[in-house]
């Protein structure tokens, strides 16, 4: 199975909290097999928003990234970003 990339732009309106939710996410995506591939890594941004901490994680497939969005573990880290971020979060199937 080709797996699935978690796609994430970010801007960060309130780096402590930000960072609680970081140190949550980590885990709780590690724990759904997740595995981080880029994060907060130099970019070019050649369209569309303008984001300055990009995201790139890999998982086994799609469902597992989507359960780990879903789960509790994910969630509870999510109530740290939410207010002190701007994101835009995407999974994407790949193929090969």
């Amino acid at each position: 199975m080709p797996g699935a990339y978690w796609i994430a732009h970010v801007t960060v309106l309130d780096a402590e909290a930000y960072g609680r939710y970081a140190e949550l996410a980590g885990p709780a995506i590690a724990k759904a097999g997740g595995k981080f591939l880029a994060r907060g890594s130099r970019y070019v941004q050649l369209e569309g928003t303008d984001r300055a901490r990009n995201v790139l994680a890999w998982f086994p497939s799609l469902e597992a990234a989507e359960a780990c969005y879903r789960g509790a573990e994910y969630q509870a880290a999510l109530a740290h970003a939410k207010g002190a971020s701007e994101r835009d979060l995407v999974i994407v199937e790949a193929i090969e």
